[in-house]
C-alpha cells in the first residue's frame, strides 16, 4: 500500500494507512467519557490519539512486510488507499457533528450549562497541530534511528543491526526519563507545591490556644504542619455552634494533625501524633477517627464536620500527611510513602487503644478521601484486628488500584451493578452515592460497619489500567443516572479518554465526579457511626446547616 521504508527513507513521508487509523482514532476521541471536555483539551487528546494511532499504523505495516505478505500494487495500491483515507474522513465528519450533542449528554448529568457551539475549529486546529509536533518528534527518534542501524550494518547483520538499534534508541530514552527528567520534575513538583502549604519562615502565627495542635505545649511542629493541617486544626466546629443545632450540651472537637515536614520518618510522625492524643485527652472522647487525607494533606471539612455535628463533638480526630503532591501525582510518583504513613499510623494508635479497657475506650473509626482512602485501607489490617476489630470506615473516592475496594467489588451479589454493588446482606460493607443511601442496601448491621461511598461519575474509581483493550465491566451495564448512555468502548482510546478524565475529575459541579458532598457524607457517617437518639428529621437538620457545595463543611446561623 505504501512503498516499503528502508533506512535511507526520507524522514517526513507519509503512511496514507497509518494516517488513516490515526484519524480513526481522531474521530472516536469526540465520543464521550465520564467528564465533559471543552474543545481545547477534546483537542488536544485528539492529537494524541491521532498520533498513537499512527504510529500503531506503521508498526502494523512494519509487521506485514515483515511476514512478507503481499500488498496492493499498481491502481490497487492506490484505489486501496484512497478508500482507507476516505472512509476515514468521513466517520471524522461524522463524529464532529455529533460532538457537540456527545458533550452536552453528560454535562446535562452532571447540572452543566449546555454547550451552545461545537467547537469544531477549536477541535481541529488543536488537534493537528499537537499531532504534527508528535510526528516530528517521532520523525526525530526514526532519524537518530536509522542513523544509528546505519552504522551498524557496517558490523553486524541488518536484522540483528535493527533490533540492536532500537534497543539503545529506547535505552537512552528510558534512562534519561527515569534518571534525569521524572527525577527532576518530581522534585520541582514537590518543592513547589511545599512552598505553596506556607511552610517554615512563611507559616502564620501559631495559635494561642493550647487546645489547638500547634498551640502552646503541642508536640506539633506549628511551621511544619502546612496549610491543609492548620486549616484543619483551626476550622472544627465550636461546642457552641454545635449545641446550636443538637439543642444539647456539647464537647469542642479535637483535632490532631502532624505535617510532612515535622519529620523525615513516618513511624516518627506518627509516633508525635499519638503523643498529641495523649496530651489532648483524646482518648476519653466517645469516637476517635483516624483519617487519612489526600497528596497534599487536605482533608474534606464535609467528611469531619458533619460527624462532629452529629456526635455531638464528642470526638477526636488524627491525620499524619505523607506528601505534597496533588492526589493523582502522588498516586503514580508517591503511592508507597502514602501506604507507609497510613500503616505507621494505624499501628502506633491501635497497639495504643487495645491496652485501654474496652468499656471506657473510645469507638474507633477509619476515613479516607482519594488517596486517603487507598492508604487508610491498606492500614486495614484484617488480621491484627479480629479479636478487637473497629467500628467502622468510610472511605469516599477510593482510586481504583486499591486492593480491598477491587476485592469487595468482585463478592457483589449477582445482579448487582459493579458503580453499586451490594455484598451478601450488607452487614458487613456497603456501597452508597448521591443515588443511593446505605440503609438501602442491607438490613441490619454486624460488628463492624464499612461503607463506600463513590460516584459512578468519579473516573479515580473507575478508571481501568487495562482499557486499551478490555472494556470495562462497569461499561457493560445500563449506565448510573450521572453517566452518558452514549458512552462506549473504544479499543485504545478509552483508556487515553479515562486518563484524562482522572486528570478533570475536580472540573464538575459538587455532587458529581471526585467533589463528594457533605450531604452524601452524612449519610455515611449515620450509618457507620450510629448516633444516638437520631432520626431522619435530624438527617435533614443537618444537611440543611452542611450541604453548601463541595470543599465546604457545616455552619449555624
Amino acid at each position: 500500500m505504501e512503498h516499503q521504508g528502508h533506512a535511507g527513507s526520507r524522514w517526513y513521508s507519509i503512511s496514507v494507512f497509518a494516517l488513516s487509523l490515526g484519524l480513526v482514532l481522531f474521530a472516536a476521541s469526540l465520543t464521550p467519557s465520564l467528564i465533559p471536555r471543552g474543545p481545547v483539551l477534546q483537542g488536544a487528546l485528539a492529537g494524541l490519539v491521532m498520533a498513537l494511532g499512527y504510529m500503531i499504523g506503521r508498526f502494523l505495516l512494519s509487521l506485514w512486510r515483515g511476514l512478507q505478505i503481499p500488498e496492493p500494487s499498481g491502481k490497487w495500491s492506490t484505489i486501496a488507499r484512497a478508500i482507507c483515507l476516505g472512509a476515514a474522513l468521513v466517520l471524522l465528519v461524522f463524529c464532529l457533528s455529533k460532538s457537540m450533542e456527545w458533550q452536552n449528554s453528560v454535562r446535562v448529568r452532571v447540572d452543566m450549562d449546555l454547550l451552545e457551539g461545537g467547537g469544531v475549529i477549536a477541535v481541529l486546529a488543536t488537534g493537528l497541530a499537537l499531532f504534527c509536533v508528535l510526528f516530528l518528534i517521532g520523525a526525530l527518534f526514526q532519524s537518530a534511528f536509522d542513523a544509528l542501524r546505519r552504522r551498524l550494518y557496517r558490523v553486524i547483520p541488518p536484522r540483528v543491526a535493527n533490533l540492536l538499534g532500537l534497543v539503545i534508541v529506547l535505552l537512552v530514552v528510558f534512562v534519561a526519563s527515569r534518571d534525569w527528567m521524572l527525577p527532576s520534575a518530581i522534585e520541582f513538583l514537590d518543592e513547589t507545591y511545599e512552598t505553596a502549604q506556607d511552610l517554615f519562615e512563611t507559616a502564620p502565627p501559631a495559635p494561642t490556644d493550647s487546645f489547638i495542635a500547634g498551640g502552646p505545649g503541642s508536640l506539633v511542629d506549628w511551621e511544619a504542619m502546612g496549610q491543609p493541617g492548620r486549616n484543619f486544626v483551626t476550622s472544627a466546629p465550636s461546642a457552641a455552634a454545635i449545641e446550636t443545632f443538637s439543642g444539647a450540651p456539647a464537647e469542642r472537637p479535637i483535632r490532631v494533625y502532624v505535617g510532612r515536614s515535622q519529620d523525615d520518618d513516618p513511624k516518627e510522625r506518627a509516633r508525635v501524633a499519638l503523643e498529641e492524643l495523649k496530651r489532648l485527652n483524646a482518648f476519653d472522647r466517645k469516637i476517635l477517627l483516624i483519617a487519612s487525607p489526600t497528596g497534599t494533606g487536605w482533608l474534606d471539612p464535609g467528611a469531619h464536620d458533619t460527624l462532629e455535628f452529629m456526635q455531638n463533638g464528642d470526638v477526636a480526630t488524627v491525620a499524619v500527611q505523607y506528601s505534597f503532591l496533588q492526589s493523582p501525582l502522588a498516586l503514580i510518583f508517591e503511592t508507597d510513602t502514602g501506604l507507609e504513613q497510613a500503616s505507621a499510623t494505624m499501628e502506633e494508635v491501635y497497639r495504643y487503644w487495645r491496652t485501654l479497657p474496652e468499656d471506657s475506650r473510645p469507638e474507633l473509626y477509619m476515613h479516607g478521601i482519594s488517596l486517603g482512602a487507598w492508604s487508610s485501607m491498606h492500614a486495614f489490617n484484617v488480621f491484627q484486628m479480629l479479636d478487637k476489630p473497629i467500628a467502622g470506615a468510610v472511605w469516599a473516592g477510593p482510586p481504583f488500584p486499591s486492593y480491598l475496594w477491587r476485592q469487595t467489588v468482585a463478592a457483589r451479589n449477582a445482579g448487582t451493578p459493579y458503580v453499586l454493588p451490594v455484598i451478601q446482606d450488607g452487614e458487613v460493607v456497603r456501597f452508597s452515592s448521591q443515588f443511593r443511601k446505605p440503609a438501602q442496601s442491607g438490613g441490619e448491621w454486624g460488628r463492624i460497619r464499612i461503607n463506600f461511598l463513590q460516584y459512578a461519575s468519579d473516573p479515580i474509581v473507575f478508571f481501568e489500567p487495562d482499557s486499551g483493550f478490555r472494556q470495562p465491566e462497569w461499561m457493560k451495564e445500563p449506565p448510573a443516572p450521572d453517566v452518558s448512555p452514549d458512552l462506549r468502548f473504544v479499543p485504545v482510546v478509552t483508556q487515553f479518554q479515562l486518563a484524562l478524565d482522572m486528570a478533570l475529575s475536580k472540573a464538575l459541579p459538587g455532587g458529581f465526579g471526585h467533589n463528594y458532598l457533605a450531604r452524601d457524607y452524612i449519610d455515611a457517617w449515620v450509618a457507620v457511626s450510629n448516633p444516638e437518639d437520631w432520626s431522619p428529621s435530624r438527617t435533614q437538620a443537618l444537611k440543611a446547616i452542611c450541604n453548601l457545595g463541595k470543599d465546604t463543611g457545616c455552619a449555624v446561623e
